[in-house]
């Protein structure tokens, strides 16, 4: 039968005339300046250099060390910041976090107990009526059904502080400016985090950028120059390698603008815990309107967002002494332990970065500094690890000359297009939870409209203090609409709203937590795999459709660019490693891809013919047999037999739930099939054994495209 993938015999010959000219090019690559060493004049040259040590930034430094690519870190703060911002962590972070030497269970053991956050609480103060309440937790989370493992509730800085120690652990420092000196021509910088370097400039170069940094070294100001090949840019929202780089951001700015209020109580944490435990409680009262997020009821830590209406209203007002008079409204006792630590205005944005990729594939953006979202449903940092996570790979063959300069640009348009739904989804969830002070009366639309009027018609003949005056008079008035008079069930108005409150959150329209058909569901369309419709388009990107209020459910795939689905099984012949999960079956220590079969003779034929051309490749390759369960030792002896003289492969054995479906079942394809896994655990390619012709020209095609060996312009 003819290969459907193939595309014909001219196609498969220009494929394998791409990967001999690759082969030959391995020698002498195109960024075979990354390697190391001299730089500019005396200057120091990295192969990458990552600025920002955020979350993204540190995960990025792990994977790429963890790849064999050499870098270094620059971040402008002096310190990390205590302040505890990101805290929810999704499915598919925590199964990345997995491959980061345990990082995900040192979360597990670490994170306050799941019954005092998986609750979000409305109420008229943290201590008076509740409206309502919604658990996101399900049985099916705990159950590991469809991950091997469950979300998480961590503040970012507790993150960072184990990134740290994971770093520490492959070698990286982390070093302050009286460290370094005040000349780094002979220091080397690789595997290091240079706390107090501010990138100011940027140069391109025929080898790379010179990047120019801003040293605090103890309040004087040195400039230092580094050199590197490749610069990811991982500073955040507001992100100054984006700025240098002449990209700009698509999308809505400035949709509300928060002071965020850092501070601890262990009274009201203990409080909390045993009355009304959770992790957002939203708090409407005459007296004050706020979020509080929870970061951790056992040590008493919490951030309170409140809204605020420049110029009127203005980020100084909010002093000490006034955010703790707005956390006793809201609270509606006085704790006596309340400590602000921190006072933070922000602005909720809603963009993502025209580009990923600049100044000749030599500038990339990770992170926030690649997309805004807005804080409705944690899609911010968990899709900055994500971005880290597919990026990391193809870094990694790419700069040890396995992969073309090319699949960088897969990169863009993997990733960009998952971007722009998340920032849409972000905002649908906005929408969601502003649904119930819009119930209750206190639609923010209303506020917002109030404000621009102010400003429109106003702000030029009145003064700033009668402005404020009026602003905060008419929202005086809108918050009455929360009064215990109007908001009970005695009231014919006030308990019409509450019914419509209770069916919002009953129904599921409120803002939502976890979006699992999202998280784990998302698929990549073109990029660096073969796409099933054989149309050969790996550059491309799409925009993924949108679905407003769809439903979340999570549903198994094996389709090209989605993640593998999870599955329990265990290793054949019976071993003490007892069951693990399919997405285990990649490794995370290193660079290799994995074919996934069912034990058939054509499956066999092309498993042989990947580990062929995967070792001509110079890649790492592995195959995994799978069996049905209750196999025996005597049949699983055919795959020595079949796959000889290949040893990289696994048999392992299917350990199928209550439900009964085999793997092939939950993936929704026959056992025909084969299954091509990336490194970063996407899957690459998927074909029917019994409908390729030539397994070696095959397979020499299709790492061929994955690796954009064909595609021979940087």
């Amino acid at each position: 039968m003819p290969s459907i993938a193939g595309g014909g015999r001219g196609r498969l010959f220009a494929a394998h005339r791409g990967a001999i000219w690759w082969l030959q090019r391995r020698q002498h690559p195109p960024f075979s300046s990354l390697s190391g060493g001299g730089g500019r004049g005396g200057t120091p040259h990295l192969p990458v250099l990552i600025v920002g040590a955020g979350p993204v930034g540190l995960v990025l430094s792990f994977l790429l060390t963890k790849f064999g690519i050499k870098c270094a870190v620059i971040e402008k703060n002096v310190e990390f910041t205590r302040h505890p911002r990101a805290h929810f962590i999704n499915n598919r972070t925590m199964e990345i976090f997995c491959k980061l030497d345990g990082l995900a269970g040192d979360i597990e053991r670490s994170q306050p107990p799941v019954d005092l956050w998986r609750k979000f609480v409305y109420c008229t103060s943290l201590s008076g009526s509740v409206l309502g309440s919604v658990d996101h937790m399900k049985q099916e989370d705990f159950g590991k059904v469809i991950s091997p493992i469950s979300v998480a509730h961590f503040s970012q800085y507790k993150l960072v502080d184990l990134l740290l120690k994971k770093l520490e652990g492959i070698g990286f420092q982390t070093c302050l400016p009286s460290e370094i000196g005040n000349s780094t021509q002979d220091l080397g910088l690789e595997s290091k985090i240079l706390m107090g370097h501010e990138c100011t400039s940027l140069q391109q170069t025929d080898e790379g950028i010179l990047v120019g940094a801003s040293v605090n070294n103890g309040g004087r100001i040195l400039e230092r120059k580094l050199h590197c090949g490749l610069l990811l840019g991982t500073d955040g929202a507001r992100s100054t390698v984006r700025e240098l780089a002449g990209i700009s951001m698509e999308g809505e700015r400035d949709l509300q603008k928060l002071v965020s209020v850092h501070f601890l109580s262990r009274d009201l944490g203990r409080y909390l815990s045993s009355q009304r435990p959770g992790m957002l409680f939203f708090v409407f009262n005459p007296g004050a309107i706020g979020v509080l997020v929870a970061h951790d009821l056992e040590h008493g830590e919490f951030v309170l967002q409140i809204p605020f209406y420049p110029p009127q209203q203005m980020f100084e007002e909010f002093s000490t002494k006034v955010c703790e008079q707005i956390i006793v409204k809201l609270v509606g006792w006085e704790p006596a332990d309340v400590q602000v630590l921190d006072i933070k205005p922000w602005s909720m944005h809603a963009e993502v970065a025209e580009k990923y990729i600049s100044c000749n594939n030599r500038v990339v953006l990770v992170g926030d500094a690649a997309h805004r979202f807005l804080p409705a449903g944690g899609f911010g940092m968990n899709t900055g690890v994500q971005d880290a996570h597919n990026l990391a790979w193809k870094l990694g063959l790419m700069l040890n000359g396995v992969a073309s300069p090319s699949i960088l640009q897969t990169y863009e348009s993997e990733r960009r297009p998952v971007a722009v739904y998340n920032t849409e989804l972000s905002v649908e969830n906005f929408k969601a939870a502003m649904s119930i002070p819009a119930t209750l009366g206190l639609d923010p639309t209303v506020a917002n409209s109030v404000h621009q009027v102010i400003n429109s018609s106003l702000g030029s003949i009145i003064p700033r203090n009668v402005q404020k005056a009026v602003l905060e008079g008419l929202f005086s008035i809108g918050r009455a609409q929360v009064s215990d008079y109007i908001l009970n069930e005695k009231n014919p108005l006030g308990s019409l709203r509450l019914a419509r409150l209770r069916s919002i959150l009953d129904e599921g329209k409120s803002l939502q937590l976890q979006f699992p058909a999202e998280d784990l569901g998302f698929c990549y369309e073109e990029g660096a795999l073969v796409a099933e419709d054989c149309s050969g388009k790996t550059q491309k990107g799409v925009k993924l459709k949108h679905s407003k209020r769809a439903s979340r459910e999570y549903i198994p795939s094996a389709k090209v660019g989605s993640r593998l689905p999870h599955m329990l099984v265990r290793a054949l012949p019976a071993s003490s490693e007892g069951v693990f999960s399919t997405l285990d079956l990649v490794n995370g220590d290193k660079l290799e891809f994995v074919l996934i079969i069912a034990p058939l003779k054509e499956s066999y034929e092309i498993a042989r013919a990947t580990l062929k051309v995967a070792d001509e490749f110079k890649l790492s390759a592995k195959v995994c047999v799978m069996w049905s369960q209750g196999s025996d030792d005597v049949e699983v002896e055919e795959s020595k037999c079949e796959l000889a003289p290949w040893t990289n492969y696994v048999d392992v054995e299917e350990v199928p739930r209550v439900s009964g479906n085999s793997w092939w079942e939950i993936c929704r394809v026959s056992r025909k099939n084969i299954i091509l896994v990336r490194p970063d655990e996407h899957i690459a390619w998927r074909m029917e054994s019994d409908r390729v012709r030539d397994a070696d020209s095959e397979v020499r095609r299709v790492f061929s495209q994955i690796l954009c060996l064909n595609c021979h312009r940087v």
